[in-house]
């Protein structure tokens, strides 16, 4: 497995959470990212396009809350929406120099997931929240259109259906996928997925009824939602909690996944041997990962870095074993990210994160107070 020369860009003080391809230019690519962890401080959202000589920085906006996703218009090539830790949601304009546009704030806790609808003839965003709530938007109206209730616990990702119109799955810390559909405010499905926090889900592109979910146990699922007393895979390998799972835009079967172990992992789950490659070019928790719609195999991610730096990094010519080709190229953001940690429902990896955030800061304060 080769790698060409890496590019690299660092943006000081920043943390990644999510990164996701533009639909329509290839090689850009959005960020949404935070200070201080997500725990205090801004938010920037950092555009960034790969060219002959590396990835550059083609214009970023700032917040004053963490941003924690990122999603394109599916009818403006220049135009993004950011959801954020104040609970509101934002729309940016690339050929603009300053924003937001708009901003909607209904959410009464983090936002922490947003995604455009990819189905034609529909302008609709989806939010997930914190506070347990899904919410329905059209970007061209000032206030949610309906507010969706179920969930016991954080919601941390909604993903609409990219073949199924006004349909979208949210996974939540209450260890279930719920099926949602726009015309009735009630729970389409719920599926029990596993035996711990769920962080993510996504639709498979070639099959409607195929959904995977990653969780806090380690472990992706595969779902069919005619038949949801088993799982159709169960892929196992990472050794923390997966963080984002992502359907290939190219191939009915191929999927990655980033996580807590510092790897991002491809699978074909209709393999014996599901696993095709480990990148394990991370230092720490990688947790923003998309895949390009415009080139197969190429695939962007985030990752949390020990530096103060968040360290956007471009690997090109990366072989992987992707049907019908021999190699593909990736291009692999990396920047800092950790996870937000304050909620109800701990998870045992934000249990270890926050002791150790409360031990760090009060050494400091107890260093600090003999020069008050």
């Amino acid at each position: 497995m080769g790698t060409a020369g890496a590019a690299a860009l660092r943006l000081p003080g920043l943390h990644g959470y999510a990164v996701e391809f533009s639909p329509y230019w290839p090689g850009r690519v959005a960020c949404a990212a935070a200070q201080y962890y997500g725990i205090a401080g801004c938010g920037t959202l950092a555009v960034l396009e790969q060219n002959e000589a590396g990835i550059a920085l083609l214009r970023s906006f700032d917040w004053n809350d963490g941003l924690f996703d990122v999603t394109w218009s599916e009818n403006n090539e220049h135009v993004l929406i950011t959801s954020s830790g104040d609970g509101s949601l934002q729309i940016w304009d690339t050929a603009k120099a300053k924003g937001p546009l708009q901003v909607y704030k209904e959410h009464t806790q983090e936002a922490y997931s947003v995604d455009w609808s990819q189905t034609r003839g529909e302008q609709l965003v989806v939010s997930g929240s914190w506070d347990q709530t899904a919410k329905l938007w059209d970007p061209a109206v000032g206030k949610s259109l309906c507010t969706f209730r179920g969930h016991e616990g954080v919601i941390y990702s909604t993903i609409w259906s990219p073949r199924i119109p006004g349909c979208f799955a949210s996974a939540s810390g209450d260890q279930t996928v719920r099926v949602w559909d726009v015309k009735a405010p009630r729970v389409k499905l719920v599926i029990p997925a596993h035996q711990a926090e769920i962080l993510s889900c996504d639709w498979c592109k070639y099959d409607q009824n195929l959904l995977v979910t990653g969780a806090v146990d380690c472990s992706l699922k595969g779902w069919d939602l005619r038949n949801i007393r088993h799982p159709v895979f169960i892929l196992l390998g990472h050794t923390y909690a997966v963080r984002r799972v992502k359907f290939s835009p190219f191939h009915a079967t191929l999927l990655a996944s980033c996580s807590y172990d510092f790897t991002v992992r491809f699978w074909d789950f209709s393999k014996p041997n599901p696993l095709l490659e480990t990148v394990e070019h991370h230092t720490e928790f990688t947790c923003g990962l998309d895949l390009s719609l415009h080139n197969c195999g190429q695939c962007a991610d985030v990752h949390s870095g020990s530096r103060r730096e968040q360290e956007l990094q471009s690997v090109a010519e990366r072989s992987l074993l992707c049907r019908g080709s021999n190699t593909v190229s990736f291009v692999i953001p990396t920047g800092k990210d950790v996870v937000k940690i304050w909620q109800d429902e701990f998870s045992q990896i934000h249990w270890n994160i926050f002791v150790g955030l409360i031990s760090f800061f009060s050494l400091a304060f107890l260093f600090l107070l003999p020069f008050a």
